[in-house]
């Protein structure tokens, strides 16, 4: 009879293991399904309309950070009341800037950037109509977007975060504005970006609208080429090893490099391999990295309306103008740590554009087009360098030297 209860136990104790382990994958499943899909997918889709859900508001996220392969940003779920971080938010003791540090523009330079604005808006404003990109359609390219705006109702400031061009900077001011500590800031592992859209929900065409009422709307424009060079090195040159950057680049070379060549270096894409693959998933409509799409169908700025418009070029003043007009001169300043084209940025323009074909950077700027003419950009230099589609010449990697390139 003993024996029988022991028999019947294990029997028990087996049964119930058994069961545990068969339902941990369906728990894992629903916990995937309810909270975390998107970050596993890597990328974010919209919960709030369903005209969201539409593959051309889909941007994949792949931000890197130490020791982690893939970082993905918060879904900024309005109704989310509790974070990790809420612990490093002190809104009503923002840090102030002294009086001897704060930067600004006198009367007439206010008055001389004021005007640069007005013909911006003005340029933009023209060619929108011109281009029939003022006109609400059906494709990515005359949706509005609201998706990547960033909105301070506090401080009425909304900015569209184009990827590459200002964008850590201004990123570090949005978390300074949303109550995050500079010295939790220079010392935190965390993505901005994540730590920012903990702040930050997203936000319906509705509410951007009803918030632009009293705020200023801006984005930074750079020149489409260059902001795609930038990152492609920023996120294939140096991609931190065995990040997703890494491994995908690493993919990119085993489908673009010659099989006789795979093992030799360099281990990532050369820039003509990582075009002939942007090029590629442009031709086939497949979802670009939010680093690599045209920033005219991330902002969509001929249906949403923006107060000022910062370009690379005139950052110094441009962001002197921002902040005076947005009267937050006490508590950010401008961030930037490449203030000059200079020599050096020419030099690797040319080299590495003058590795591609004439086909392929006809290719570029036929998708990076309404870049070019909304934001008055020129690509004609860049013709001028591009080999012939007739040479045959083995692309040799671009020696690159110092450091890594400012985001």
């Amino acid at each position: 009879m003993r024996l029988n209860k022991t028999y019947w136990r294990a029997i028990r104790r087996y049964f119930l293991v058994f069961t545990a382990i068969a339902f941990l994958p369906l728990a894992l499943v629903y916990l995937v399904r309810s909270e975390q899909i998107y970050k596993i997918k890597g990328y974010e889709a919209s919960k709030i309309k369903d005209h969201f859900t539409d593959k051309s508001f889909r941007y994949p996220v792949m931000l890197l950070g130490k020791n982690k392969d893939l970082t993905v940003a918060a879904t900024g779920n309005s109704k989310k009341r509790f974070s990790k971080y809420d612990k490093y938010i002190n809104e009503t003791h923002l840090p102030l800037i002294p009086d001897e540090a704060i930067q600004s523009l006198s009367e007439s330079d206010m008055l001389k950037v004021e005007r640069r604005m007005e013909r911006r808006r003005k340029f933009l404003a023209e060619k929108c109509s011109e281009l029939g990109l003022d006109v609400v359609g059906n494709d990515s390219w005359h949706k509005p977007n609201p998706w990547e705006f960033l909105v301070n109702k506090k401080h009425h400031i909304i900015w569209c975060n184009v990827f590459k061009a200002a964008s850590s900077s201004w990123m570090y001011n949005f978390n300074v504005l949303a109550g995050y500590s500079p010295d939790f800031l220079r010392k935190t592992k965390e993505i901005f970006l994540h730590l920012a859209r903990e702040r930050y929900p997203r936000v319906t065409l509705d509410e951007l609208h009803e918030a632009q009422n009293n705020s200023v709307t801006f984005l930074i424009a750079r020149h489409p080429f260059e902001r795609l060079l930038s990152a492609y090195r920023d996120k294939f040159v140096y991609a931190i090893p065995h990040s997703l950057h890494d491994k995908f680049g690493r993919k990119i070379v085993r489908t673009y490099r010659k099989k006789s060549l795979q093992l030799k270096p360099p281990k990532y894409p050369t820039f003509q391999e990582f075009v002939r693959w942007l090029l590629d998933q442009i031709k086939h409509d497949n979802y670009l990295d939010m680093h690599f799409v045209s920033y005219t169908r991330f902002c969509t700025p001929c249906l949403i309306h923006f107060d000022v418009i910062l370009k690379f070029e005139t950052l110094e003043e441009d962001q002197l103008y921002l902040i005076e007009k947005t009267g937050l001169k006490q508590i950010i300043a401008p961030e930037w740590q490449n203030p000059g084209k200079g020599k050096n940025t020419l030099d690797l323009l040319q080299q590495f554009y003058s590795k591609l074909t004439r086909t392929e950077i006809d290719g570029l700027y036929d998708y990076y087009r309404y870049d070019f003419e909304l934001f008055n950009y020129s690509a004609t230099s860049y013709f001028n360098i591009a080999r012939s589609n007739e040479e045959d010449i083995p692309e040799q990697p671009v020696l690159l030297l110092g450091k890594p390139p400012a985001p």
